[in-house]
């Protein structure tokens, strides 16, 4: 069985977990390609599409929130696509595919999967809904553009979404939270929707010794007996990250918990006057790309921190567990799914940041509550999201589209 995955980048949320399972697939034995936009040419259709948006978008904080998918590559003909038996889709904005060329993809009679990563499929045009409901309807009257009116962009887009998404196409939500989602809405109220996670090689993202984390501190100035708690972003101030609450938490925490030996470490890119705002000490670490490094960071910290008010299943959320580093999060998208509350780290609610100081201190304040945190984080991830598990779970979809 040939699979064809389709994701915008190689890197990010999306293009991460994308390239995750095409490993997985490969080590279960299926022949999975990958195609992306830098594989097929010209970057002139992301130009295009992001212009086209201009004359729409409220502010410029929105631009890349909503995509119109009105610009795209003709992979119809792609070599890789005639020799595919199953086309399976993940991130395809900004250029990469358009509506059209979603129908176009349909057309040619190859069963068709498409994982969500995010709400844009059954939106119109927004990525994350940010509390508006409108799309379980019809979209209209959207917040995200200049002039909002009930048969504006959105409205548009959502018609068209209506008229060209195939009939037949299976979709699939990274979790259970955004699949219960997607069936309130119009568009997809009536396909057929399968909630399957990611998964995470636990053989690169697995826990260690004490020791290495005692050496971890002592490479990066972090005294012996300090709790470490780490915070990850790829832009540590987006407002969707949430840092603003972790920052409340953390100075509630300094307040509540004097006796507390913290200290932060930030993966990510961050301004250094606002890392130094933290009360606590902090390690800026930057951008780290190679895998085993960053399985390092996460095995060495004590509880990883997630306060973000948007997002589906986070792979930083699996990335933690998978080391044995409980998480403390708020109840956005799929992290109550992955971190149960009091079992595997602390789940507050959505802006909470008092809630949130509780948690970290919940977590880190018993060295022996902390040791069966750390075990139960990867027990979770050994049950749920191993390469074997998740391929195993999409090999049975291929084959029951193809019978």
């Amino acid at each position: 069985m040939n699979v064809l995955l389709f994701n915008t980048y190689p890197q990010g949320g999306a293009g991460i977990a994308c390239r995750r399972l095409q490993s997985a697939l490969q080590a279960s034995g299926l022949n999975a390609g990958l195609l992306s936009a830098s594989d097929t040419g010209s970057r002139w259709p992301f130009y295009a599409e992001r212009l086209s948006f201009l004359p729409y978008e409220r502010d410029k904080s929105v631009r890349f929130a909503f995509s119109p998918a009105n610009f795209g590559k003709n992979l119809r003909f792609h070599p890789l696509v005639q020799q595919a038996d199953i086309l399976h889709l993940h991130w395809i904005n900004q250029g990469f595919l358009s509506l059209q060329g979603i129908h176009d993809l349909a057309s040619l009679g190859k069963p068709i999967v498409w994982t969500l990563h995010d709400m844009w499929a059954f939106t119109g045009g927004c990525h994350y809904s940010r509390g508006c409901q409108r799309f379980e309807l019809h979209c209209g009257q959207c917040p995200y553009l200049r002039r909002p009116a009930e048969d504006d962009l959105s409205n548009r887009i959502w018609q068209r979404k209506k008229q060209l998404f195939p009939a037949d196409i299976q979709f699939v939500t990274c979790s259970e939270w955004l699949r219960d989602v997607a069936l309130t809405s119009g568009l997809l109220r009536d396909y057929p929707v399968k909630a399957i996670p990611n998964p995470i090689d636990t053989d690169v993202f697995h826990p260690v010794h004490k020791t290495e984390r005692q050496a971890f501190k002592q490479e990066h100035g972090i005294a012996p007996d300090a709790r470490v708690l780490l915070f990850v972003a790829m832009k540590v101030n987006e407002t969707r990250k949430g840092f603003k609450y972790l920052m409340e938490a953390l100075q509630t925490l300094r307040v509540g918990a004097p006796e507390l030996p913290l200290e932060i470490v930030v993966l990510g890119q961050a301004d250094p006057e606002v890392l130094a705002a933290l009360p606590y000490p902090v390690k800026a670490l930057g951008l780290i790309r190679g895998e085993a490094q960053l399985a390092r960071v996460y095995a060495c910290s004590d509880v990883f921190v997630i306060p973000s008010l948007e997002d589906n299943l986070p792979n930083t959320v699996m990335e933690s567990l998978a080391c044995g580093t409980p998480v403390a999060g708020f109840a956005t998208g799929g992290i109550p799914e992955m971190v149960g509350h009091e079992q595997e780290g602390f789940i507050a609610p959505q802006g909470d940041a008092s809630r949130l100081a509780d948690g970290i201190r919940w977590i880190l304040e018993d060295k022996q509550k902390l040791v069966l945190l750390r075990q139960n984080a990867r027990a979770k991830v050994e049950q749920r999201y191993t390469r074997a598990v998740v391929a195993g779970r999409y090999r049975a979809l291929y084959e029951e589209l193809r019978n």
